[in-house]
């Protein structure tokens, strides 16, 4: 399980599930809020299972070390 979401995509990813997650909370919006768990996750591991089927990768590649 290798790193597939950039930086970028993982603070919109993290901003996102927890804006979700408190608005479901407080009351603002119904129990379906708490699907702000799933981009949260991904946000958090850097690592998003539909990129992976997909074949999607936001993160830059890791350069093989130097000689």
């Amino acid at each position: 399980m290798s790193a597939n979401v950039g930086s970028a995509d993982r603070i919109i990813r993290i901003v996102v599930g927890l804006v979700l997650i408190v608005l479901a909370a407080i009351g603002r919006i119904g129990w379906w809020g708490y699907i702000g768990i799933l981009p949260l996750a991904t946000g958090l591991f850097r690592f998003c299972p539909a990129y992976q089927l997909l074949g999607i990768r936001t993160c830059p590649m890791n350069k093989p070390p130097r000689p």
